[in-house]
């Protein structure tokens, strides 16, 4: 039976140095709360940001939210303390910066099984280096192995951009090719991918416009860094209610007793496949999911 979908259409990077933030974590509509010690914290302050995200996080409180932590990048002398953190507060999932290779999500998801952390904390991993990319495939087919506890790749473009050279333009031309390669490698593997951060925060109009691609593209949702992108980022991930209608239309059109066999019938004029049925299940589920008050409340944090 598949396991039920969690919505994910807004993902939420909180800095991991500020109390007040982490506090108002808690209350804001976003559908997961990334908090933060890698780009948001200062080396001198990496210390006390691992322990008040920690702490925080075994407070709870977060309600229907998904909490990562995001920790500092494999190669840095953090890692290995932001790992152990993780492992203790028990957050739904840790978030690895600059996963280049399949081989590091297994040896991360080893170390987590060794660190006794639950078998519901899960490995994000960040694909935001030309190796990453190059290799996604690879990384996403780490998940088909449980130990690796892999469920989700978050992209990064801003590192992608500084490792490339290539520019971050509206419509982000340079980048499509290397963003659909993600998005298969993560569809390829049956995990989740969240799409990258959009900088101009006050610029609303044009991050309304790229969620609106992103979700045509088939990402789940997409990374956040203000509270004010929170709403037209839900919205563009959110299935409008004449799509949900179509999709119960179709479900119900193939539940019939006289379609049960059939693997096309005709809907208004127009051939319907069964494999129509089945996007139209995850459409409806998604809807039936968002619409639950404390949706993905099960597990992680509460």
């Amino acid at each position: 039976m598949p396991a039920p979908i969690r919505p994910r259409r807004s993902a939420l990077f909180m800095p991991g140095a500020n109390p007040r933030v982490i506090e108002k974590a808690r209350t804001l509509d976003a559908d997961v709360v990334i908090l933060d010690l890698e780009d948001a914290v200062a080396p001198e302050a990496k210390a006390q940001a691992r322990a008040r995200v920690a702490e925080a996080v075994r407070a709870g409180g977060f309600g229907r939210r998904e909490v990562v932590i995001r920790t500092n990048a494999p190669d840095t002398p953090w890692f290995a303390e932001d790992l152990a953190a993780a492992a203790a507060a028990r957050p739904d999932a840790v978030l690895v910066p600059k996963l280049s290779d399949p081989e590091t999500a297994r040896v991360i998801g080893r170390r987590l099984e060794a660190l006794g952390a639950p078998p519901g904390l899960a490995l994000w991993a960040m694909i935001e280096t030309a190796a990453a990319v190059l290799r996604a495939a690879d990384i996403a087919a780490a998940a088909r192995d449980p130990a690796t506890r892999l469920a989700l790749l978050v992209l990064g473009t801003n590192d992608l951009a500084r490792e490339t050279g290539a520019k971050v333009v509206p419509g982000r031309a340079p980048m499509l090719g290397w963003i659909g390669h993600c998005v298969l490698a993560a569809r390829a593997a049956g995990i989740g991918i969240l799409d990258a951060v959009w900088n101009d925060f006050r610029d609303v109009e044009g991050f309304a416009q790229e969620c609106a691609e992103a979700a045509a593209m088939g990402f789940d949702g997409k990374s956040c860094i203000h509270p004010g992108q929170l709403a037209p980022c839900n919205a563009a991930f959110t299935p409008p209610p004449d799509e949900v209608a179509e999709a119960r239309a179709v479900i119900a059109l193939f539940e019939r007793p006289e379609n049960a066999g059939k693997g096309v019938v005709q809907r208004e004029g127009r051939m319907v496949e069964r494999m129509h049925a089945d996007i139209a299940r995850r459409t409806v589920a998604l809807a039936d999911a968002i619409a639950t008050p404390e949706h993905g409340s099960e597990g992680g944090p509460a």
